[in-house]
């Protein structure tokens, strides 16, 4: 008898969604990048645990918003949650043992108060735990337990796949009986054209985060299927400013050169099969205000 369902993993921006969805599935699923709030939309990555499938939604962090894309973005987070039949907080466990009173606590604290409004239980994913000394540890464990919503508790290092395989058995005997709903070997549920497009963001991110702001997106404009089995993937980067263009461009070009590599490597790993990428930059100041922009990312345009 199989069975199938939904887990979200919600958390507060750079806890390590992303990253564990992706050692949970055994493939990337998810952007990673050193910047807070990278992923954008509620990604779906798909498992096996023997007979039962668990599609893992990586969910945008949750944060107090303060634009418009801050809030489309924490919607599709909590719909993630309420959407699904086993609900997983990560928790950047050194940040918040250091600073009790910092962003990621106040963050975490409104995501439990949250659950409680909803009435949800969760399971608890204390992350980054290599090299934290018992003493810090288990008090932080002890005190978020006490908040009463958390079924289970789990120790892990999503970055080394220590303690990943506990949370995968756990999500596995939440998921209820039913047909399996993507094929055995899918790995997500993604477009392909916006699975190339945060590709490429995230090559953008580790290149440029510290000198680019958020005021940046990709969009997948033109894909073309070639006889030879090949694709052809044109992207425009949209910044909001005249001085980022330089600062995509890079002396000569050789920063967008360099990112468009990175992006068609992976990006051919991934499809199995041969890109041709072609990335274009356009200044669109009011990008983050474009319905379309959002559609495009899957994300529901705030109309508030």
């Amino acid at each position: 008898m199989t069975h199938c369902g939904f887990v979200a993993i919600i958390g507060a921006p750079n806890a390590g969604k992303s990253t564990l969805v992706n050692a949970l599935v055994g493939s990337k699923v998810s952007i990673v990048s050193p910047k807070v709030q990278t992923t954008r939309m509620a990604v779906r990555g798909v498992a096996m645990r023997g007979e039962t499938q668990i599609v893992f939604v990586d969910t945008p962090g949750i944060f107090k918003p303060r634009r418009k894309l801050d809030r489309a973005m924490v919607k599709a987070a909590w719909t993630g949650a309420g959407d699904a039949d086993a609900i997983c907080l990560i928790v950047d466990a050194p940040a918040l043992a250091n600073e009790p009173e910092g962003f990621s606590a106040n963050d975490t604290h409104a995501i439990i108060e949250g659950l409680k409004a909803n009435n949800q239980k969760a399971g608890l994913i204390l992350n980054k735990i290599d090299g934290m000394k018992r003493e810090t540890l288990l008090p932080l464990m002890d005190k978020l337990n006490s908040e009463g919503v958390f079924e289970q508790v789990f120790l892990i290092s999503a970055l080394k796949g220590d303690g990943i395989e506990d949370v995968g058995k756990w999500c596995a005997s939440k998921m209820p009986e039913g047909p399996l709903l993507y094929p055995e070997d899918q790995a997500a549920d993604i477009p392909m054209r916006l699975l190339a497009a945060e590709i490429t963001r995230e090559k953008l991110y580790l290149r440029l985060h510290d000198e680019l702001p958020y005021a940046t997106t990709v969009e997948s404009e033109a894909w073309e299927e070639r006889k030879d089995g090949s694709v052809k993937i044109n992207q425009v980067i949209y910044v909001q400013r005249e001085s980022q263009k330089s600062i995509v461009l890079g002396k000569g070009g050789q920063t967008i050169k360099k990112i468009g590599e990175l992006a068609r490597t992976e990006m051919e790993t991934l499809f199995g099969r041969r890109v041709h990428l072609f990335l274009f930059v356009k200044l669109k100041e009011g990008w983050a205000e474009d319905r379309e922009i959002y559609s495009g990312m899957g994300l529901e345009y705030p109309e508030e």
